[in-house]
């Protein structure tokens, strides 16, 4: 009866690893698909401070608009590396 158990135990556990190599593709999709959330909401946010900056005639405005832009693109290249 003991024998029954152990390969039973050890069939389960064979499952619950297959189970998670199949699920580590699905983790990496979804790392990936938060990347591209992060990247497209960056460069939404990059569009919009350049648009910005072509139409503000305020000095103080445009520094503070290039440093966001410097920021911005600095995120991006760190997801570009990623």
């Amino acid at each position: 009866m003991a024998r029954g158990w152990e390969s039973k135990s050890v069939e389960s556990q064979m499952e619950d690893r297959q189970d998670e190599r199949e699920a580590s593709p699905a983790r990496v999709a979804g790392r990936d698909l938060e990347l591209e959330r992060q990247r497209y909401s960056l460069e939404l946010s990059r569009r919009r401070i350049q648009s910005e900056l072509a139409a503000t005639q305020s000095s103080l405005r445009r520094a503070s608009l290039e440093q966001a832009l410097k920021y911005l693109e600095g995120e991006l290249a760190k997801l570009g590396q990623a």
